[in-house]
């Protein structure tokens, strides 16, 4: 088999990238290790920065997204009954869009097929060859057969347990990371949101976020220490523990029902560099990992496939190598830029073992401070909406 370029992983980056590349004219295959179900199967991120949704538009799969998606103009901080409204509108002139990451997906596979696109899934023993050479090659299994790719570039968008950032040598390599002692309990509920805006709570008890994917679907997590299990939090435990951190007013409102799906996931900061080896580009969480605090997991994927995409089409097109080889400076400087915005705001809203009563009035003086300040809002909002890129 040949292409262009050779793209590991079939979650929305690498659709994406494939996506924005086929219709400029550039060959892709795509290698996905899990069924199609399975990918389209995975609940994450919801929140889209304004910058993703123009992206999304311009690879031609903006419609659905437009059509039922919903438009949210702020959100809430909260620090028991103080509640802190942040208005991205009246702030930044821009809004973000509820619209859920298995939706995203779906509409890419969609664009994809239409398109023709190669997607290999079930894909195993993956690895990548001569990526110093003219020309690289990605061998791995499909079908119980050992096949061979050859490809002018390779995209790692096969996530941080893929093989891609493992080609890269050791020595070579440099890694960043924050472990958080706890995880986020999440729940899906086809119940109407508690609010119209997304809120964030801090609380004694610790964080709680009411998030939603549509108008009656929920999307409601709570901070657990990580040695919780999903087999310890009835839907009935789940319930009481999230209203309890929620504003009294918030509370009130709160309708509950059965979940159809639960699960915890740890929090962590992670980057790698470089994001290039010779013919080889990390993507999305190949290169880097954010606390969801920030909505900006998927975010930042889009952001890196919009420095990518356009850098391989110009060098593909004989228009110079300047995009691809400054690629990895420029993903890198938004990607701590959104890495410091998520650790902000993780340690603002997060209780920490052990902590101190420092601890807990800092977090109370932040939140004050935000109230009082539109210059504190608006440089939230700015981080939150999505820096230009």
């Amino acid at each position: 088999m040949s292409t262009q370029v050779a793209i590991i992983g079939g979650g929305p980056s690498g659709l994406l990238l494939s996506q924005l590349l086929n219709r400029a004219g550039i060959e892709t295959v795509v290698l996905e290790r899990a069924t199609r179900a399975h990918v389209l199967g995975r609940i994450r991120a919801g929140i889209l920065e304004w910058g993703t949704v123009e992206l999304l538009r311009e690879a031609g799969v903006g419609a659905r997204m437009d059509a039922r998606g919903i438009s949210h103009d702020g959100c809430y901080l909260t620090d028991e009954d103080l509640m802190v409204h942040i208005d991205f509108r009246a702030l930044t002139g821009r809004s973000v869009m509820v619209y859920g990451q298995t939706e995203v997906t779906a509409d890419l596979y969609s664009a994809q097929d239409a398109l023709g696109t190669t997607i290999l899934h079930e894909v195993s023993e993956v690895e990548i060859h001569d990526l110093d050479s003219t020309r690289s090659h990605v061998t791995f299994t499909h079908d119980g057969q050992r096949k061979r790719l050859s490809c002018l570039y390779v995209a790692g968008c096969d996530g941080f347990h893929g093989v891609s950032r493992k080609t890269i040598p050791e020595d070579r390599r440099r890694a960043f990371e924050r472990v958080y002692p706890f995880g986020w309990l999440g729940i899906l509920s086809e119940t109407p949101p508690v609010h119209d805006e997304l809120i964030y709570s801090n609380s004694p008890r610790g964080f709680a976020l009411a998030s939603m994917r549509s108008e009656m679907l929920v999307r409601y997590y709570v901070q657990v220490p990580l040695s919780d299990r999903v087999e310890d939090w009835s839907d009935d435990r789940f319930w009481d523990e999230f209203s309890a951190r929620l504003p009294s007013d918030a509370a009130a409102r709160l309708v509950t029902g059965p979940s159809i799906e639960k699960s915890i996931a740890p929090l962590r900061s992670f980057v790698s560099e470089p994001l290039r080896w010779g013919n080889l580009f990390l993507v999305g969480d190949s290169a880097h990992i954010v606390p969801p605090t920030g909505a900006k997991g998927l975010n930042l994927a889009a952001s890196d496939v919009y420095y990518l995409h356009d850098a391989l089409i110009r060098a593909i097109r004989g228009q110079g190598t300047t995009g691809i080889d400054g690629y990895s400076e420029r993903a890198l400087a938004r990607i701590w830029k959104a890495m410091r915005f998520s650790w902000q705001m993780t340690t603002m809203l997060h209780r920490f073992d052990g902590e101190d009563a420092f601890a807990a009035q800092m977090r109370k003086a932040t939140l004050d401070h935000l109230a009082q300040s539109e210059t504190a809002r608006r440089e939230l909002a700015e981080n939150y909406i999505g820096l230009p890129y």
